[in-house]
């Protein structure tokens, strides 16, 4: 039988979501709690590939198991994040059709990516900017990127992709505070390193070193040289992920 798990995760002691030779991964920590908490090997399938550093405030993934224990779901729950490290919090399970698949059926996912302006002792998942931003300014020039596009320019050199063609429903700059903003951005699909690409390159319009119609340019060119430097992974949260179909707690 097939389940979704619901998580979520600070990224700062991981190199990403997926297994990789020598290195912690979120992917290696569910595996080995899981397969303790339910007595077998289980092997799990996220829902993207989170870069080194970058958080998870709702993140899904599947796996598949011989038998569902009797034991209460809540106290399975429990048992399975005794044994998580501190980092990663097991929310929910979900039964799921034996073909469900936790990246394949995702119809969107939504960033967010947060930014402090002045010195804050508590913002260690923000990008502190040491210039003013002009929101409007990075708004207007975020609006080309909503709709189908390639997003050649924004993606990390080396991928290996089918398609760069990503369809974006939400891109939009907000103040939360006086000193702290976020960027939230919503896609049926994203590209390695496409959204910390994204915020790099409408910072440099923020701070008034570009004007806005440049983003407009940048994604013509489908060329990631054209585009802004990428900015840190600490600040970077996977808010959200939808599926053409009801989830149903367990």
């Amino acid at each position: 039988m097939r389940l979704f798990v619901q998580l979520s995760y600070d990224g700062s002691p991981f190199c990403g979501w997926q297994s990789q030779p020598n290195v912690p991964s979120v992917q290696d920590e569910m595996e080995r709690a899981l397969s303790i908490a339910l007595g077998e090997s289980v092997t799990v399938v996220g829902a993207g590939r989170t870069d080194t550093g970058v958080n998870a405030r709702h993140f899904i993934a599947h796996f598949d198991v011989s038998a569902w224990p009797q034991e209460e779901t809540e106290r399975l729950l429990r048992k399975l994040n005794a044994i998580l490290p501190p980092a990663i919090v097991a929310e929910a399970f979900y039964r799921v059709a034996d073909n469900a698949h936790a990246r394949f059926d995702a119809i969107s996912r939504t960033y967010r990516y947060y930014i402090h302006l002045a010195k804050d002792p508590f913002a260690h998942h923000s990008c502190r900017c040491w210039y003013q931003l002009d929101v409007e300014a990075m708004n207007r020039a975020a609006a080309p990127l909503l709709g189908r596009h390639d997003f050649s320019s924004f993606e990390k050199t080396g991928g290996a992709n089918k398609t760069d063609i990503c369809t974006v429903t939400e891109a939009r700059w907000e103040a939360l505070d006086a000193t702290h903003l976020v960027f939230t951005i919503t896609a049926d699909r994203f590209l390695r390193n496409m959204v910390r690409a994204t915020v790099g390159t409408l910072l440099e319009v923020g701070r008034g070193r570009r004007a806005p119609e440049w983003v407009a340019e940048v994604l013509e060119a489908r060329n990631r040289s054209e585009a802004g430097q990428s900015v840190i992974g600490e600040a970077l949260f996977l808010e959200d992920i939808r599926y053409p179909y009801p989830l149903q707690a367990l």
